[in-house]
């Protein structure tokens, strides 16, 4: 089967349409550095082709993301165009921001506030 007739582009530059990353220059070293896989094949070259129905996987962020590419793209657009341009097969679920460690509060452990410190200082006198 011939792929002729379907338009290509660079992996890093699709990406960065897609707005995955700020930058192309993000993209390229996520790319380089052997984190992408292109239907299942590792891919360490910025200048690998894509085309509409590739699936790539690359982590994003402290998750893994899984996208069909539907679209190439002509431009990097506004958020909307960009996400018309994929198919997300693993949407990233929503954190629990309670579930995060947070700093610790003066309990014998961690640094004391402001408001600890004076608390202490009136303990003290």
């Amino acid at each position: 089967m011939s792929d002729a007739g379907q338009p290509k582009i660079r992996l890093d530059k699709w990406l960065w349409h897609a707005r995955f990353f700020k930058t192309r220059s993000l993209a390229t070293k996520l790319v380089t550095g052997g984190h992408v896989r292109v239907n299942s094949q590792r891919v360490s070259k910025a200048s690998s082709s894509v085309k509409p129905g590739d699936v790539l996987t690359f982590p994003k962020e402290r998750d893994i993301r899984v996208i069909r590419i539907v679209a190439v793209g002509e431009r990097r657009g506004p958020a909307p165009e960009a996400q018309a341009l994929y198919d997300d097969l693993d949407p990233p679920k929503p954190r629990d921001w309670q579930a995060e460690p947070q700093n610790p509060r003066y309990e014998g452990k961690g640094r004391p506030t402001k408001k600890d410190r004076r608390k202490l200082d009136q303990e003290t006198r």
